[in-house]
């Protein structure tokens, strides 16, 4: 599984484009990706500031939502002043969530699927393997 959160911050008086863009990006994701498990957005106390859960499957389910038409089509560029992704892992007993692990892109991935892969790479940090036991 791959869960992360996502921290937004959205260009001075876009917040309304940018929660127009995420409607119709949400309800595809739900509708057309079988691995998402949890795909929401929500505003965040600091005015501009968004963030977006996103769970899947696995890394790949993660990467197929990412390089996905309907995640390519908006103008994420034009919208958002600065994004951050923390790779999160559901603590057992917890959470309804499986472990969050790396995993590598399948032969044949796409070149935008591969990209995207190394742009968000991750490496699992010690201390969750501790902590999981």
């Amino acid at each position: 599984m791959t869960t992360l959160l996502a921290r937004l911050r959205v260009h001075p008086g876009k917040e309304a484009d940018f929660e127009r863009t995420v409607r119709p990006l949400w309800a595809a994701t739900h509708q057309l990706e079988p691995a998402c498990r949890r795909y929401e957005y929500w505003r965040g106390q600091e005015p501009g500031v968004y963030y977006c859960l996103l769970s899947f499957d696995d890394f790949v389910g993660f990467m197929t939502h990412q390089t996905s038409p309907h995640h390519e089509a908006p103008d994420f560029p034009a919208l958002l002043a600065e994004i951050n992704l923390e790779y999160l892992d559901p603590v057992g007993g917890a959470s309804d969530l499986a472990p969050t692990n790396p995993q590598p892109m399948p032969e044949g991935a796409s070149e935008l699927m591969q990209t995207y892969a190394r742009n968000h790479a991750f490496a699992l940090p010690d201390w969750w393997n501790r902590m999981r036991g």
